[in-house]
């Protein structure tokens, strides 16, 4: 969008970009280390969702209606039936953080285009070896920047059209492998302060074969359901990987050098705007502030499905957690001993929730609270942690990554449920072989 042509936006969808820009910059301010409490980050992100409710296609507003009215009716329930100690206050913080990550991540479109003109690819490689590279592209990079990079190759793939179903696939399961054995996920950090014994280099040991057993299997799937010959995936070429590589680069950098005590996710959330400014500011101040204010003015609103999808799922997440708190207790433990059959039935369990809509941390979570884990069984409890959030996310309706293909690629939930079901009882196979053959090996 260029100058010239940008039209002023509705005064709702003008005061919802602030919102959402102010959400991003306090959130920043706090990594920065100010006294703000994360409450006017969410108030936030939620004003800017109610101002676009209207604006939301049917499907999108029905979802998300669902999901904040399951979690708030379970928060009620909790505390009226149970006398749980519900925070109010701190309700609507579920996933804020996520929300802020893909605000930040936004700004990518900045970069580089300079009078918002959209390059071609020019000749993208296709046929497997694109589904390939796509997988592997997402795969590598996703491993150290998470969910970004599926924008940023999402966004460059469907600079040759609408995105197709091979190529959302590979997009989904190219991301959600890496939380086999990746440090940076979120999945690994939730493991991690679960079981803080686990031996980590055996998890990767087994995680990182089993991620390059995913990718093959996706590559015969795909190959044997689609037509691929015509299908544009990602080229690894210096020139395509020139961006990501350095946005990781930089990523690595700051998490190992400069601000170690920040997560992935906050050093992206930060780190991509401030590059967007960067490169901006060559043109001159009065340039940069211009691009700036047209890109809250009108690209921030139109996030407006994926924001309203993860602040929905937050709230949702929050009313499981606290239910299922107060109805179970932690007076007793699930399983006598952590076994290898014990191991399984957790795992089948929580992709089972999974399928039905519950995050796997939810159950990642609730298995781990009602456990006794001496230090011997933490690594076996942690690679059935990251097996089943690297399947539940690929298959739920509702994990992170296929909110997000909904609400920026507009492919429902349960459509990619439905493709990933039989990649997701492929892999079901192969992880218990793995979880039997690490019993034997511990």
């Amino acid at each position: 969008m260029t100058d010239s042509d940008a039209s002023p936006p509705p005064f709702r969808h003008a005061l919802a970009g602030g919102l959402t820009l102010a959400g991003l910059v306090l959130q920043v301010l706090r990594f920065a280390g100010l006294p703000i409490a994360p409450q006017p980050v969410s108030y936030g992100f939620w004003l800017a969702v109610l101002l676009l409710w209207p604006n939301l296609p049917r499907r999108t507003r029905r979802q998300a209606g669902a999901l904040a009215g399951i979690g708030l009716g379970l928060l009620i329930v909790a505390q009226w039936r149970y006398g749980a100690d519900v925070a109010w206050p701190r309700t609507l913080d579920g996933n804020s953080y996520v929300v802020a990550m893909l605000v930040g991540v936004s700004f990518i479109g900045l970069i580089g285009n300079r009078r918002g003109n959209v390059r071609p690819l020019g000749h993208p490689v296709t046929g497997g070896r694109g589904i390939a590279g796509t997988w592997l592209g997402v795969h590598l990079l996703g491993a150290i920047l998470n969910l970004s990079t599926v924008f940023m190759i999402g966004d460059r793939l469907q600079r040759n059209g609408p995105l197709t179903t091979p190529q959302l696939l590979a997009l989904n399961r190219g991301l959600s492998s890496a939380a086999l054995w990746s440090p940076f996920f979120a999945s690994m950090g939730v493991v991690m302060t679960l079981a803080p014994e686990m031996r980590f280099s055996t998890v990767v040991a087994f995680g990182l074969p089993l991620a390059l057993c995913a990718g093959g299997l996706s590559l015969v799937d795909l190959s044997r359901r689609f037509d691929l010959s015509e299908t544009a995936g990602f080229s690894l070429s210096p020139s395509s990987l020139l961006m990501p590589v350095s946005m990781a680069t930089l990523v690595m950098l700051f998490h190992y050098g400069l601000t170690p005590g920040l997560s992935i996710v906050s050093i992206i959330t930060f780190l991509l705007p401030a590059v967007a400014l960067a490169s901006n500011l060559p043109k001159g101040p009065r340039w940069t502030l211009r691009r700036v204010q047209l890109h809250s003015l009108h690209r921030l609103p139109a996030m407006r499905g994926e924001i309203s999808l993860f602040l929905c799922a937050g709230l949702l997440t929050q009313g499981l957690s606290t239910f299922i708190a107060a109805t179970t207790g932690s007076e007793w433990t699930l399983f006598v001993r952590f076994g290898p059959l014990e191991a399984v039935a957790s795992f089948l369990a929580i992709v089972a929730s999974a399928v039905l809509g519950l995050h796997p941390i939810i159950g990642v979570s609730v298995l781990a609270s009602m456990l006794e884990l001496d230090a011997g069984r933490q690594t076996l409890f942690a690679f059935v942690a990251l097996a089943s959030w690297a399947v539940g996310t690929s298959v739920g309706p509702l994990s992170g990554i296929n909110l997000s293909l909904q609400g920026r690629y507009g492919v429902s939930g349960s459509r990619m449920m439905r493709q990933n079901l039989g990649y997701a009882a492929a892999m079901v196979v192969v992880i218990i072989a793995a979880i039997l053959l690490l019993e034997a090996n511990l």
